[in-house]
């Protein structure tokens, strides 16, 4: 039977909407189980109905299909989405009100510049989508990685690794080894969708200035050597199109091998700006270290915006509800972001070009400052 005419049947049946049954059938048919709200229960969908029912209506969900750990569900079920204090990895971090490490960072800041990141979200965007079931977007995976390390191999000590998937498209981690294991992490997704998985998705906003962006700041701490205190790590998801799935993955890793995570500081979008100023976001995230993030992008950007996404909006959702301490930060709030969101209109000519600056530069700041939690 196929797959449509099966969630046709699924659909009529009185379990349709329920978190467990029919889930062999409905797995078995290729359908995912997505929540797009606390109290949702889950619903089960198609890939495509991801994008055109969800995806394109700007509503937020998560894919919870092969979600098994329950402390992790509950949190995805609480109504800011936080897990129990006890879960959280770095409950012990206080973190500071001002900025300490200006000097040095300014000292980077110097070397910030858009001319490799025009280079790399050429190339991006010039993939017909960067869809992570497609064959695009598993070349733009092996394109990212090249680049990544060939932009790392500045230092040595920096190691680039594939974190692989059940579909071809990988997450891709960059680690600069600190004197404590502790972690401090930076991420933005690289697929895109442009409507359907068929269709065009330059994905240059979202969220080609996002990886461009953590890619730059990438460049001048390799260049520069920068030896951190705590370890830093550079994160571009796989999958967050299709319900945040990489980053998802990710986290559960990082929780089951009991990763101390001091800091996730995710971006999605950063390059369509009409107020010049940073967005950051206060829904889903942990107070603190969003209250921190704002100290430094406003000690190195100056004045700051802030909004709220809802639900599942972006990867920091999947940091938090694995337990780990995780900030949001945009290039607008939403009723000025770029128009252009998940659709082949998304292209390389409609990013301003000083906010991707701006947010390279804070990125690299908050690295830096962050590196002496």
């Amino acid at each position: 039977m196929r797959a449509s005419a099966l969630f046709t049947l699924l659909a009529s049946s009185a379990g349709f909407v329920a978190a467990v049954p029919p889930a062999g059938a409905a797995k078995a048919a290729g359908l995912r189980l997505i929540k797009t709200s606390p109290e949702d229960k889950g619903t089960w969908v198609t890939e495509e109905q991801k994008i055109t029912q969800y995806r394109n209506k700007r509503i937020g969900f998560v894919d919870i299909t092969d979600i098994t750990d329950a402390s992790v569900l509950t949190a995805l079920s609480n109504p800011d989405g936080a897990p129990a204090k006890s879960d959280f990895s770095a409950q012990a971090v206080t973190y500071p009100t001002t900025v300490s490490h200006q000097t040095q960072v300014n000292s980077l800041l110097s070397q910030v510049s858009t001319t490799n990141p025009k280079s790399w979200l050429l190339t991006l965007t010039n993939f017909y989508n960067r869809y992570y079931k497609s064959t695009y977007g598993t070349q733009a995976g092996t394109w990212l990685y090249d680049t990544i390390v060939s932009v790392a191999s500045a230092n040595s000590a920096i190691t680039v690794t594939k974190f692989t998937h059940s579909w071809n498209q990988p997450s891709i981690i960059a680690k600069i080894p600190g004197t404590s294991s502790n972690l401090v992490i930076v991420s933005a997704h690289y697929d895109s969708t442009g409507g359907s998985s068929t269709a065009r998705g330059p994905g240059a906003d979202d969220n080609g200035s996002g990886v461009v962006v953590i890619l730059e700041a990438l460049r001048v701490l390799a260049n520069a050597k920068f030896a951190p205190k705590d370890t830093l790590e550079f994160h571009f998801y796989s999958a967050e199109e299709g319900g945040l799935l990489g980053s998802a993955a990710v986290f559960s890793s990082y929780r089951s091998a009991g990763k101390s995570v001091y800091a996730v500081m995710n971006q999605d979008m950063a390059g369509y700006s009409p107020s010049g100023k940073i967005s950051i976001y206060t829904d889903y995230v942990d107070t603190s270290l969003t209250a921190y993030t704002r100290v430094i992008a406003t000690a190195y950007t100056g004045a700051t915006t802030s909004d709220k996404c809802g639900y599942g909006c972006s990867d920091h959702a999947s940091a938090r509800s694995n337990g780990f301490p995780a900030a949001y930060v945009c290039d607008e709030p939403m009723d000025t972001a770029t128009p252009y969101l998940h659709s082949s209109n998304d292209a390389y000519s409609t990013i301003m070009w000083d906010a991707v600056l701006r947010h390279a530069k804070f990125t690299t700041a908050f690295l830096v400052e962050a590196s002496y939690l």
